[in-house]
């Protein structure tokens, strides 16, 4: 029997607790979860694409059910390099549906062997994203339960101001 692969794509920019909950919620359904990091041009990250990975595997540790990859171009071309069919993706509302809807049946086409799975974070992280995160933590919000302390002490750093006052 082959192993069930899965793929979770995304920016994870910076990766948060939604996300987490996402790969954990996959657990009982696969033997591996592929946390693939996309590689965009188009976008100006705060995190480089090594440091989001670098975070993950922080987070997810080496225990045989996480890999981290990064990836750019076709999702479904990196797919049948991992040797996975099924993509996970989560949906927080109505909202995201519309978009990964296109995308999911956009992938079938490119692949009919492509499975897409939608899951639904917990209720305490439905409005969670990373552009929420950034957003949240530049203007001096509470991020208390929505990150891991990793995440948080990255933002810290990245976001450190000279001290006032000289020296």
């Amino acid at each position: 029997m082959s192993a069930r692969v899965a793929v979770y794509p995304g920016s994870f920019d910076p990766i948060h607790n939604g996300h987490l909950d996402i790969v954990a919620r996959c657990r009982p359904m696969f033997d591996e979860v592929v946390i693939a990091v996309l590689r965009n041009e188009d976008k100006q990250p705060l995190f480089s694409v090594d440091e989001r990975m670098e975070m993950i595997r922080e987070l997810t540790g080496d225990n045989g059910f996480c890999r981290v990859e990064s990836f750019s171009g076709l999702l479904v071309d990196f797919m049948e390099r991992v040797g996975s069919r099924t993509i996970v993706r989560g949906l927080r509302a109505v909202s995201d549906f519309e978009y990964e809807f296109q995308m999911a049946l956009m992938n079938r086409h490119l692949n009919p062997r492509i499975e897409t799975v939608f899951m639904m974070p917990k209720d305490d992280y439905s409005y969670l994203s990373s552009r929420l995160v950034k957003e949240v933590y530049r203007f001096g919000g509470d991020l208390a339960g929505l990150v891991p302390e990793q995440v948080l002490e990255r933002l810290r750093r990245r976001f450190a101001r000279p001290r006032e006052g000289g020296a």
